[in-house]
């Protein structure tokens, strides 16, 4: 059995996107991310080492985020899930990234892409 570790709304600002003014402009990007992992032995111990420093993941993952702009969400997504993941304790993690800016000619509230990766299926 796993625990879930949740932080949710992590805001970053990037240029990814097909089109050429979203490369150039750059837009907001929002990540949030449940990670299944064991906090037993941190509740044992109330030493942070025992777990998810969630405070250096969070600066993790901006910089995972904001760094190499791409083309598809699907691609930065999964970067993110490959950071979550570089910690042994972390199971899996779920992991979605919200594009609220799409250049979509459309009224919307959101586009977002989420994905779980575990051990097994991540890029390790």
């Amino acid at each position: 059995m796993t625990d879930e570790l949740s932080v949710k709304g992590i805001e970053c600002f990037a240029h990814h996107g097909v089109f050429d003014f979203e490369r150039r402009e750059g837009q907001t990007f929002v990540v949030d991310l449940v990670l299944g992992l064991d906090t037993r032995p941190a509740a044992e111990s109330d030493h942070l080492e025992e777990t998810v420093n969630y405070g250096t993941l969070v600066m993790d993952v901006k910089a995972a985020v904001e760094r190499d702009p791409v083309d598809l969400i699907e691609t930065v997504v999964q970067r993110i899930a490959d950071v979550c993941l570089k910690d042994r304790r972390v199971e899996w993690a779920r992991v979605t990234l919200h594009k609220p800016d799409a250049p979509i000619d459309a009224t919307y509230s959101d586009v977002a892409l989420t994905i779980t990766r575990t051990r097994g299926n991540a890029h390790d």
